[in-house]
């Protein structure tokens, strides 16, 4: 017993040794390398699952060729998020332009260890009564319908990042912080081709419950600030706050890891390095896939 004992004392010390010099190494690897070189890298990494990381922004952000652009929208998607640790609140605004309905949805809030927000652009084939709207699958929007986006995400009105680029899909990510999706506000920005479709989305917008006085229009340009969503939120109380207990401490856990560096960049290198797995877990932003495949699981035990 004694010596079984001794024996497993003397693994841990071998295991806690062994960690604690890797542990040093990989400190040590990060901060001797190039900068560009660790953008390079990191990119390289996050590019599979459709992500980059800005520079400017120190956030990561989607791509214009994400994977993600494959599964389009459905409702479904917001209705199951809070069980994949997604806690956010949603502003999905529809609207018919040119014989086909379209949806442009703002999101903001808490994405496992990453504070964040999105704006997706997604239309149907044809025009979709409203009481049809939860069971359409929207598609992404394609390369010539790419519209100017903006996003200034704050944290209790505090500035976090401002990112704009032509897209179909624009996210922002800030790894290692957490905060309820009330505490956030996210100003929004959006230039349309021509009028029509600018007032189509005005007038869905206004619909909403959002008052004019609100939302500032310049030229095709539309911006106004998303805090209090207007639309009805597929919250669930108890799995709200089982994902955000679990994700406020798994925050603390990422920073307590990755302590040794402030920079969205070095700390996301870092688990990388020390721990690949949680790497990868870091960066699954999107639930398209495993959503598609719940609803299919439940689809066949309904069948039965």
């Amino acid at each position: 017993m004694y010596l079984s004992a001794g024996i497993l004392f003397a693994v841990c010390v071998l295991f806690f040794i062994f960690h604690f010099f890797r542990r040093r190494k990989i400190i040590c690897k990060v901060r001797c390398m190039d900068p560009c070189k660790k953008q390079r890298l990191l990119n390289e990494l996050a590019g599979p699952f459709g992500f980059s990381y800005d520079p400017d922004c120190g956030v990561m952000t989607s791509r214009l060729d994400a994977p993600q652009k494959a599964f389009g929208y459905q409702a479904l998607y917001d209705q199951t998020a809070v069980h994949f640790h997604m806690v956010f609140d949603c502003e999905p605004v529809y609207f018919d332009y040119q014989g086909r309905t379209w949806l442009i949805e703002f999101w903001k809030g808490q994405y496992g260890i990453n504070i964040g927000g999105e704006i997706g652009i997604y239309h149907a084939d044809t025009i979709i009564s409203p009481e049809h709207y939860e069971q359409t699958t929207f598609q992404s929007a394609s390369e010539a319908e790419l519209l100017p986006v903006s996003m200034e995400l704050n944290f209790k009105g505090k500035n976090l990042f401002c990112i704009s680029r032509l897209h179909w899909w624009l996210t922002g990510f800030y790894t290692g912080r957490y905060a309820d999706p009330q505490d956030l506000s996210m100003n929004v920005s959006l230039t349309f081709p021509d009028e029509e479709m600018m007032n189509s989305f005005v007038k869905s917008l206004l619909s909403r419950g959002y008052a004019s006085c609100d939302v500032c229009i310049c030229g095709l340009t539309v911006s106004f600030s998303f805090s209090v969503p207007h639309s009805r939120q597929p919250k669930h109380c108890l799995a709200f706050l089982s994902a955000q207990w679990k994700n406020r401490l798994l925050c603390r856990l990422y920073c307590r890891i990755t302590r040794p560096f402030h920079c969205v960049l070095d700390q996301i290198l870092f688990l990388y390095f020390f721990l690949p797995a949680a790497f990868r877990r870091t960066l699954r932003f999107q639930k398209h896939r495993r959503q598609k495949c719940r609803k299919k699981r439940n689809q066949r035990k309904h069948c039965r």
